[in-house]
Order: structure tokens, then sequence, then C-alpha cells
């Protein structure tokens, strides 16, 4: 059912694994396996040297996999992305043809479907267009952002999907099935996730069991005992329809719009972008620093404030929302909106204590 979401009608295959970082390095190596097959038996000195492309903005378990795995960080090529966070498709294109020309072999492109910063949506179809000229292997961290999916007012989010290779889905985040469930997919109809795993234990994958052996699918995998982390998503699923998982997003997303239009509304509150998805990243600026032009002495005495107010919401026990950096900019509020429960008065309510909290900084 996830893959037909995707929009592979014909088929293709998947698991579920122990959080979004594993789907992630799944696809890494089914995308190394394609490339070159030798290195399951003779590991790392049977390969050219591989190198994979990312966006700047993406999810830090990709460099996790690439040292992991034996690949090297060094091998992984941070592509730039625009303003709002997306990759730049033509930067990418650039890229590959740099590591050719330096004797290296491209063999993956990791694109990401909802950054956990931003929120952003790289665009998939001018990257598959990039793919497929040079025969790439093309996974998409739609960790977050996959949940999108099920709407068909949002769904447009993720254009292009169906053209990947595989794709990492998390329903424990925009769904918010019970942790964990992260679901690896991919389009591939050749056992290609068998093979780049199995192990062939006689003692349990027997070829000569009574029933269908393609349901034994614990040799697809690097885990042996594991949770039924599907059985969560099917009960939901079952329980709820998927008419209603579709306003659960559709929800999320419209409070997502009204904090957006508050945070546009309320004295002392900045924007940091126009949110695409459900990530608001803002700036809650004091009485004293509201009439300080925009330039460094602004920006170091910000940079200060968000770190205040967080201490203060941990220690009252009010809410916890979390702060960062990004670029050279100073640190944000990053509010993330994904419960259907969450009500108008619940994030005017979060705004206001954000005030409470900081207006004497």
């Amino acid at each position: 059912k996830m893959r037909e979401m995707i929009g592979w009608e014909e088929g293709g295959d998947g698991i579920f694994n122990a959080g979004g970082s594993m789907s992630n390095m799944y696809a890494i190596n089914l995308a190394r396996h394609r490339q070159c097959p030798n290195i399951k038996e003779h590991g790392s000195s049977a390969a050219p040297p591989l190198v994979l492309f990312t966006s700047q903005e993406c999810h830090y378990s990709i460099s996790k996999a690439a040292a992991l795995m034996g690949i090297g960080t060094k091998n992984v090529y941070a592509v730039p992305s625009d303003d709002r966070g997306k990759m730049v498709p033509s930067a990418l294109q650039e890229q590959i043809q740099t590591a050719k020309s330096k004797g290296e072999v491209p063999f993956m492109v990791n694109a990401t479907a909802g950054t956990t910063v931003l929120g952003a949506f790289d665009p998939l179809d001018a990257i598959a267009d990039v793919c497929e000229k040079h025969d790439l292997w093309l996974h998409v961290d739609a960790c977050w952002g996959g949940g999108a999916l099920m709407s068909q007012k949002h769904r447009q989010l993720l254009k292009g999907i169906q053209r990947v290779d595989s794709v990492s889905w998390n329903p424990h985040k925009m769904l918010m099935v019970c942790l964990q469930c992260s679901a690896f997919l991919v389009r591939d109809m050749t056992s290609l996730l068998q093979r780049s795993h199995s192990a062939r234990a006689s003692y349990l994958f027997q070829q000569d069991k009574f029933y269908d052996v393609s349901y034994d699918t614990g040799d697809k995998s690097v885990q042996c005992s594991r949770k039924p982390d599907a059985f969560k998503l099917w009960l939901m699923w079952k329980a709820l329809g998927s008419r209603e998982l579709e306003q659960r997003v559709d929800r999320a997303l419209t409070m997502a719009r009204y904090l957006t239009q508050e945070i546009k509304k309320r004295d002392g509150f900045q924007l940091l972008m126009e949110p695409e998805f459900a990530n608001m990243c803002f700036w809650y600026i004091p009485p004293s620093l509201r009439k300080l032009p925009e330039g460094p002495e602004l920006w170091t005495k910000l940079h200060a404030v968000a770190p205040v107010i967080k201490e203060r919401m941990m220690k009252t026990g009010s809410m916890m929302i979390g702060y960062q950096t990004h670029g050279d900019k100073p640190n944000f509020f990053r509010m993330v909106v994904i419960s259907p429960q969450v009500s108008r008065q619940d994030l005017d309510f979060v705004l206001e204590e954000i005030h409470h909290l900081g207006q004497d900084l």
C-alpha cells in the first residue's frame, strides 16, 4: 500500500527498519551493490573510488552511513541548496562532472523530502533527470515529509517521487504511529534487497518450506531479532482508514499555517522564511532589541535570546521547543506541528509563553 502511495503501481519491495537512519543506510547499500556487487564478498578493495551526492541540508545519517559502510565521509559530496533549502539540480550536475573528471565513480544521489530544519522538499523531477542522464540510483529521504503522500492536497510537495529508486518513510513522524516505525521501500523487482543482505542461514531460511518462502523477510534485513514494527502502522491504518490519516495530515498543516499567520501578526516575532511544510522557524525579538537596526549588534544579542527562553521554559515546565542556528543566522526557534489534536489555543499559548518568558531580556 505504501508503494502505491508513492506511485509504484507495478510492485517493488521493502522492509521495516529500526528508524530512518537505518533505512537511509539500506538505500546506500543497495545503490552500492547495484554498482559493484563484488563488494559483498570481497570488500571495499573490490570497488572503484565510489562517491555519492546529497544536499547540504540532508540528514546527518547519510554521512554516518558512509562512515559505517567504509565509503568515507569525504566521499559524500554536499550539493549546494538554494535560499529555501532545496537542492540545486544544476549544482548537482556540476559536482557529478567534477567527480568523474577526478576518476571517481558516482553511484547514488540522496534527495530529501522534508529537511530537518527548514522542512524543504528537493525538486525530485529535476534531480531524477540528472540521475537518469548519469545512470545513478536516486534515493529520497522522505522520513519526515512522506506523510504528505497521504494527502491529496499536499502530495504535490513530492512531485516526481514515482521516478526514484528507493524511499525512506517514517510513519512514526507525521502519521504519529508509535515509535519506532520506519519503512524502506524500493521500486526494484529483481530481489536486490534480498541479494544485498542475504546470508542464507540454513537453520532459518530453508527453501523447501511448505509455504511461500517470499514471506520470510528476515534475510532481507541486516538485523536478526526485530520488532514487528509494520503491525503498528497496519493496525492504525485499519482502525482509522486512509481518509482519517489524510485528514490528520491536513489538520496538522492547517494548524501550521495558522501559527505562521500569528507569527506575522504579533510584535516581536519574525519568520526566518515562509514555511513549505510543518516547520516554523522564527525569532522572538525582545522589546529591548526591537529598535536596533539589522546588523552585527542585533544578531549577536539576538543569538543569546532563544537559549535563555528555552532554559526558562524547561525550568517552569511549560513547553519544550527547540532552537538552533542555520548558516550565519542567529539562534531561532523551530516549532514543528504534527499532532492533529493541537488547537489554535495551544499555538496561541506557545507564542504568548515565549513572549512572557523573554520580554525582559
